[in-house]
């Protein structure tokens, strides 16, 4: 295996391994003869095409047969950077270039999140793989089965008719569970912020157990979300206002001679009004294994292409990731909001890959177990995921925190529904957090007097006019920021939880009047995904901010991390069932019955119990 410490490769150094050797032989990375212009279609997905909304050429992928020739007339696209790490392609109509992303990856990405869910609701069936009747659930009755009576604890026992093959199903979901009857403290104490060692002492258990206890419930976790979640695609449902946004989590170093820590991340769609999550996805694969998935990509010749051309070109490999560390930098505050969004725009321009994260630093690591996925792939399954959750709501509106990867994957995923049907829009929002609740406090006292003057001055109007009024003042008055002139507009009305906001409309399409307008920039906002945030810090240890230190160089303490990403993504589907389903608001609702998936709040029993139908 490659080590993950090693210098960035080059021919001109002594390989260190098997897999470093071979990578230096084949040479630098360079476009393969036999490499296509634009990476194929995969499972009916192509989004290597124009992402600005207002060019004819939005939506739209290069022709098959034009797609392998760059110099064909017919060609949309042109080719730059191909012999370079990541190739890009420029649209001839706008001039706008974007990076080629492979469709196979992002398959892959969207079938790993599908596949959790279609797992999980699978049926009771014959448990021989190579039988004709496998994945053939019970429910299916006698052309497939027969009941063969009841196991000595009472399961009811089936016979198979194409194999003979027989087989019980527990009647219970805690069958040859131990201590099942703590499975409701445990669940509990994990969404209420009780590190491990104190659930270990309360519930006396030891270590072993209580990992046997969250691979259970997460288990039972996903089966519930999956069973009420599979109505999505056709609950009537008239309008949507998500929020999309992303969460660092740091995996612990188990090392004492490398001490560097592991970083994934998680994109989460909430909507504001209801709160319900749509999704929390990580990018991190854990049932990948990097040493086979390395000696794999070395002999389908992915280290002679580019990414987007590779088989695994959705995984970080050891030698993408050591050539892409970088050192930590400091930046100062922004002088404005506005500030900070000409800085996230430049950022953005630096990199690459504009739709790539920043990379990783000298401080990280690979993950020492399964693999760690690149953040764009995961962006884009996230959204083709929610369109399949979404396809019968009338109306969506995406409120995107500032970011060029999250921005690329939803106005590709939903381009036809942005173009032709206009049952989407997307909008950048960006806020300014880094404030005292002092300042906070007073940007919002004088947002409150500027309306009381505008009021007093415009008597015959209420307050929600007057405020529609005030913004579409402010409409005329948008500056453009950024290589895409996105014009931002400054919202007159902060709160305490969104003290400073400014709003890029991403999807104007000028079929919009100003008052439809006005009232689209007021509905814009993050609170939903920001307020889960919030409580994965507060109700979750394992996920919780690190702690900084005075000494040892400043650095950020984290005792309650995991050491082992699984358990990540784990507590994540514990805690998404939990907010949706059992956790009630100030209303007595739970984000599920605001939707119109539960009739009131269901009850840990509910899920620890729950089997699929």
């Amino acid at each position: 295996m490659i080590k993950k410490s090693s210098p960035a490769l080059d021919a001109t150094r002594e390989p260190e391994s098997d897999v470093d050797a071979a990578i230096v032989a084949q040479g630098a990375l360079t476009e393969a003869a036999s490499a296509p212009r634009i990476p194929a279609e995969a499972g009916g997905i192509q989004i290597n095409f124009c992402k600005t909304p207002t060019c004819v050429n939005f939506g739209v992928a290069e022709d098959a047969d034009v797609a392998k020739f760059s110099k064909s007339p017919a060609s949309r696209y042109r080719l730059a950077g191909a012999g370079k790490h990541y190739p890009h392609l420029v649209c001839k109509a706008c001039s706008i270039s974007f990076p080629v992303k492979s469709n196979l990856g992002i398959l892959e990405e969207l079938g790993r999140m599908q596949a959790e869910h279609v797992r999980e609701r699978a049926a009771p069936s014959c448990p021989i793989t190579s039988c004709a009747n496998h994945g053939l659930g019970v429910s299916l009755g006698k052309a497939y089965y027969s009941a063969f009576g009841t196991s000595a604890i009472g399961s009811p026992r089936w016979k198979c008719k194409a194999c003979g093959k027989t087989f019980s199903t527990p009647k219970s979901t805690t069958h040859r569970q131990r201590d099942s009857h703590k499975n409701k403290l445990i669940f509990k104490l994990l969404v209420n912020k009780v590190p491990l060692r104190r659930i270990c002492e309360v519930a006396e258990i030891g270590p072993n157990a209580l990992y046997g206890k969250i691979d259970f419930l997460h288990n039972q976790c996903l089966k519930f979300l999956a069973d009420r979640e599979a109505k999505l695609p056709t609950l009537a449902v008239r309008r949507l206002y998500l929020g999309v946004d992303r969460q660092d989590y740091v995996v612990n170093w188990a090392r004492r001679d490398d001490r560097r820590n592991t970083v994934i991340s998680a994109v989460s769609s909430v909507d504001n009004e209801t709160a319900y999550c749509f999704g929390l996805h990580l990018n991190f694969d854990p049932s990948l294994v990097l040493d086979e998935i390395e000696q794999d990509a070395l002999a389908a010749g992915d280290f002679q292409v580019p990414p987007p051309y590779r088989k695994h070109a959705r995984e970080w490999l050891s030698h993408d990731y050591i050539n892409s560390v970088r050192k930590p930098t400091k930046s100062s505050p922004a002088a404005s909001l506005k500030d900070k969004v000409a800085r996230t725009y430049a950022k953005a321009l630096d990199r690459d890959d504009i739709e790539a994260g920043d990379g990783p630093v000298d401080t990280e690591k690979l993950p020492d177990q399964g693999m760690q996925i690149h953040s764009e792939y995961t962006l884009y399954g996230h959204f083709l995921y929610l369109k399949g959750l979404t396809a019968s709501v009338e109306k969506l509106w995406f409120f995107l925190d500032q970011d060029s990867g999250v921005r690329a994957a939803c106005l590709a995923a939903f381009a036809s529904d942005i173009k032709v049907k206009r049952r989407v829009d997307a909008f950048y929002v960006s806020i300014a957090k880094e404030m005292t609740v002092d300042q906070k406090r007073r940007l919002k006292n004088e947002a409150k007097e500027a309306l009381a003057e505008f009021m007093e001055a415009n008597s015959a109007l209420t307050q929600s006019e007057a405020v529609l009024a005030m913004i579409k003042q402010r409409l005329a008055a948008m500056t453009s920021i950024g290589k895409w002139n996105d014009r931002w507009l400054m919202h007159p009305f902060p709160d305490m939880s969104e003290p400073e906001k400014a709003i890029a409309y991403l999807t104007d399409l000028g079929d919009y009047d100003l008052d439809h307008q006005a009232w689209l920039y007021n509905k814009a906002s993050l609170r939903g995904v920001d307020n889960l945030f919030m409580q994965i810090r507060r109700r979750l240890t394992l996920l919780e901010r690190g702690i900084h230190s005075q000494g040892n160089a400043g650095r950020v303490w984290n005792g309650y991390a995991p050491y082992n990403p699984k358990q990540i993504g784990k507590i994540l589907g514990i805690f998404r069932a939990f907010h949706n389903y059992i956790h009630v608001g100030a209303d007595k609702s739970t984000p599920a019955m605001r939707l119109g998936l539960a009739r009131g709040p269901i009850q840990y029993e509910d899920i620890i119990y729950f089997q699929p139908k």
